[in-house]
C-alpha cells in the first residue's frame, strides 16, 4: 500500500480532535507494527505530546498479562479489537478499580464489527467507548462514533476531510436507508497497491463528486447505508473477503494454497459461526481419484505457508461440491462442519482422559468447541479451535486448575501434553 504523508497527517489531526487525545493521556499500545492501526498508537501520542506504554509480544497475547499491564500502566486510552476487549473482561479486568472515582479509560474499538452484547459491558467499565471503521486503503480509520447506551451499533460519520458515499452497482447514489456499497473519498485515500496497477485500477476509481480531476474513490466492498439520523451503518461484506478476529482474509488465497496440496482436486472456503463471537474458517475439499488427503498433513502444510489465523479450523471432505442448476456453487447446500468420532476399528485404542486434570481440560474443550469427545492425542486447533477460543480455554484452565498456559501451546501440543505433570506450574506462563 502506498500511503502519502498528507493522508497520515490528516488522519492524525482528525483523531487528535475526535475521539481525541491530550498531552496528559497515557496510551497503551498493543498492536503489532504490521497492522495499520499501529499508526494511531505510535504516532498520535507523539503528535500531541502524550505518553505511550508499549506492550511486548507476550503481554499482548496473554490475557492475564495484558490485564495487569492495563492496570499498572495507568493507561487512559487503549485501542483494540472487540475480541481483545472481550478477552480482558473475561479475565476479570475490573475496568474501574476505584468505585469512588469515575472511570478514566477510553476504549477505541475497531478491526471488526462491535457486537451489540459487548457494548454495554464496555460502557459500564470505561469513561468513553468509540467505534472506529476504515480500511487500510483509506489510511486506518475513516469514520468514528461514540457508543451510546441503548443505541443501535453504527460506525458514525466521516473524519475530517473525508467523504463517504453509498452507491448502487451502477455507481448511482442510494437513497437514505437503502443499502449499497461503501465508497470513501477525500484526503485519506491512498495512492493504491504497490506495484499492482490492475488491482489499483479495479478498487480505486475516479471520484465523480470531487472538483479535483485526480481525486479517487475507494470501493471498500462493504455493504452499508445512511440512516435517517445521519449515522452510517455497516451491514457486512459484498464479496468473499471476510474479517475474522480483526484480520481481513481473502478466502481465495487459502483456496489457492489448498489446491496446491497433493491429493486435493478442488476446494471452497467459507465461514461457520456456532455463535456470533465464534467465527471459524471451513474448507470443503474434494479429493483426486484414489487420494485421501490427511487433515493433519494439510494443516501442517498450510501453517508453513500462511499465518495461523488463515488456517481453517475445519477441513470437510466431500465427494463433490454442491452446484446450482446453472452450474454455480450452491453455498447454502454446504453441510455444517462436524467433528467426526473415531472410526469403529480405532475406538478401542482411543486414549481418553483419565486424571482429574485431563478430564477438566477435556471438559473445557468440549464446551468451547462443541464436540462430544476429546482424546489425549487431540489438538485444540485441529478440533476446530482458533485464537479467540484458545484465549477462552486459557482463561478457563487458569480459573479451574490454577495453571497459566501460554496460548500458543494449544497450537502445537495435545491435551495429554498440556495436562501431564509438570507441564504447567501454578500461575506461571
Amino acid at each position: 500500500m502506498e500511503v502519502p504523508h498528507r493522508a497520515v497527517v490528516n488522519f492524525l489531526r482528525s483523531m487528535a480532535r475526535e475521539p481525541g487525545l491530550q498531552s496528559d493521556d497515557v496510551l497503551l499500545a498493543v498492536t503489532t507494527l504490521s497492522f495499520d492501526i499501529a499508526v494511531l498508537e505510535l504516532l498520535l501520542p507523539l503528535t500531541v505530546g502524550a505518553r505511550v506504554v508499549l506492550a511486548d509480544h507476550a503481554q499482548s497475547r496473554d490475557p492475564f498479562a495484558l490485564r495487569d499491564l492495563l492496570q499498572t500502566s495507568q493507561a487512559t486510552v487503549l485501542q483494540a479489537t472487540p475480541s481483545t476487549w472481550r478477552m480482558l473482561l473475561d479475565v476479570g479486568w475490573p475496568g474501574n478499580p476505584d468505585p469512588f472515582r469515575p472511570p478514566r479509560l477510553r476504549a477505541f474499538i475497531g478491526g471488526e464489527a462491535l457486537p451489540a452484547d459487548l457494548a454495554p459491558r464496555l460502557l459500564a467499565a470505561c469513561a468513553e467507548v468509540w467505534n472506529l471503521y476504515g480500511p487500510t486503503e483509506t489510511t486506518v480509520w475513516s469514520t468514528c462514533w461514540q457508543v451510546q447506551p441503548g443505541q443501535p451499533i453504527v460506525i458514525g460519520r466521516p473524519i475530517a476531510n473525508t467523504q463517504v458515499w453509498i452507491l448502487d452497482p451502477q455507481g448511482q447514489l442510494c437513497p437514505i436507508g437503502t443499502p449499497g456499497e461503501i465508497h470513501i473519498g477525500g484526503a485519506g485515500v491512498t495512492l493504491g497497491y504497490f506495484q499492482r496497477p490492475e488491482l489499483t485500477a479495479e478498487r480505486f476509481i475516479p471520484d465523480p463528486f470531487s472538483a479535483d480531476a485526480q481525486a479517487s474513490l475507494y470501493k471498500t466492498g462493504d455493504l452499508g447505508r445512511w440512516r435517517h439520523d445521519g449515522q452510517l451503518e455497516h451491514l457486512g461484506r459484498l464479496d468473499h473477503q471476510v474479517k475474522i478476529r480483526g484480520f481481513r482474509i481473502e478466502l481465495g488465497e487459502i483456496e489457492a494454497a489448498l489446491r496446491e496440496q497433493a491429493g486435493v482436486a478442488t476446494c471452497v472456503l467459507t465461514t461457520y459461526a456456532p455463535t456470533p463471537q465464534d467465527v471459524r474458517l471451513v474448507a470443503y475439499l474434494v479429493a483426486k481419484p484414489g487420494a485421501a488427503p490427511n487433515p493433519a498433513d494439510l494443516r501442517q502444510a498450510l501453517r508453513a505457508r500462511l499465518p495461523d489465523y488463515m488456517v481453517p479450523q475445519h477441513l470437510v471432505p466431500l465427494d463433490a461440491l454442491p452446484l446450482l442448476p446453472n452450474g454455480k456453487l450452491d453455498r447454502a447446500a454446504l453441510p455444517a462442519p462436524q467433528t467426526a468420532a473415531p472410526a469403529a476399528h480405532t475406538r478401542q485404542a482411543a486414549r481418553l482422559p483419565s486424571t482429574p486434570q485431563e478430564q477438566q481440560i477435556a471438559a473445557i474443550w468440549r464446551e468451547l468447541l462443541g464436540v462430544e469427545r476429546v482424546q489425549l492425542t487431540d489438538n485444540f486447533f485441529d478440533l476446530g479451535g482458533h485464537s479467540l477460543l484458545a484465549m477462552r480455554a486459557v482463561i478457563a484452565i487458569e480459573q479451574q486448575l490454577g495453571w497459566r498456559i501460554a496460548p500458543r501451546r494449544l497450537i502445537f501440543e495435545s491435551l495429554g501434553q498440556l495436562a501431564r505433570p509438570g507441564a504447567a506450574e501454578p500461575h506461571t506462563v
